[in-house]
């Protein structure tokens, strides 16, 4: 029965793809976040099909879909629920019901999500990791798979609130988008601005979903890999870090659960690609995603622009020679 359900990953694939023009690595990265259980922030410029992507995805996949358009003005109610006076007919009494929110999907598009105050941005938190909401000290759980994508615009600072990084922390990956090449934005050009309509049909179920979640806790790690993996994260931290670059531009390191992530992920990213153990190229591939949100950067690298990817192209670098050494 897995290996049914794992034949179907390339035409989901596929499905996306008749709407969705290059943008393989993010792909992906947003496939390998939902086969992990976890949440994805996407970042980039205006226009470039971020929306599109998680709504392509969502019809690609049997589940129930809510968009949020987050706004100044929009409070935690308008998320969660809120409750509502009610009458029985029969009886003539009142009393009070909850109506769940938007929040309440299998896939939840937080569009704009650093536009909203961090008191309705407090309100995913308790959602995104214990997968439950409290109203009126009631707790209802929310159903899974649930997984939410969220995207910001990285360039227009006025009238945002940007994330902490407490809730940073919450995505398991941070995907950056970037522009299309020459070729694929011709092909873009080509086919979104013609009578052509494309369909997009369901490839995968929420049971399917659930069990390829589960598939991805059962592949196989290498004990030397997953050392590597805490080495490597111990080495993103000043004080506990052998590497001089570390040392000079970053402020705070990222915690246990960076650890976790990357060999979850590299996990995921094996299924994704037919493979049922973990490789270097794996945790490579996942090692920029997965730490670029959990590495705070000094402000003297903020001034000449030294950023957290750079500081994980140097991790990985001497890091893995540190590990030939040790092996």
């Amino acid at each position: 029965m897995g290996v049914q359900i794992l034949d179907k990953l390339p035409q989901l694939k596929q499905e996306i793809r008749k709407v969705i023009v290059g943008q393989e690595a993010v792909l992906d990265e947003v496939l390998v976040a939902m086969l992990a259980g976890g949440h994805c922030l996407l970042e980039g410029v205006p226009g470039l099909a971020k929306t599109l992507m998680v709504r392509t995805l969502s019809q690609a996949l049997h589940l129930s879909f809510r968009r949020i358009q987050f706004t100044p003005d929009l409070m935690p109610t308008d998320i969660i629920g809120t409750e509502v006076l009610e009458e029985d007919h029969a009886t003539g009494k009142r009393f009070f019901k909850f109506n769940k929110g938007p929040l309440f999907a299998n896939i939840i598009l937080a569009d704009e999500i650093n536009r909203t105050p961090p008191k309705t941005q407090s309100a995913l938190l308790e959602a995104m990791q214990e997968f439950e909401v409290t109203y009126a000290g009631q707790t209802y759980k929310l159903d899974r798979p649930f997984f939410i994508l969220a995207t910001q615009n990285p360039i227009e600072q006025s009238g945002t609130y940007p994330l902490p990084e407490a809730q940073l922390d919450r995505f398991l990956l941070y995907v950056k988008i970037g522009y299309p090449s020459e070729q694929e934005e011709t092909a873009i050009l080509t086919g979104t601005t013609g009578t052509r309509q494309t369909q997009v049909q369901p490839v995968l179920h929420a049971a399917d979903i659930l069990q390829l979640q589960q598939l991805v806790r059962e592949v196989a790690v290498d004990e030397e890999l997953v050392g590597y993996v805490s080495r490597l994260v111990r080495n993103t931290r000043p004080d506990t870090s052998n590497i001089t670059f570390v040392k000079e531009w970053v402020r705070w390191g990222a915690g246990p659960r960076a650890g976790q992530a990357l060999i979850l992920t590299a996990k995921a990213h094996a299924l994704l690609h037919g493979r049922y153990a973990v490789t270097m190229a794996d945790i490579s591939a996942m090692a920029y995603p997965v730490l670029r949100h959990r590495i705070l950067m000094n402000f003297r690298a903020e001034a000449e622009g030294v950023f957290p990817d750079k500081v994980t192209e140097t991790l990985l670098q001497q890091t893995e020679r540190t590990a030939t050494r040790m092996a």
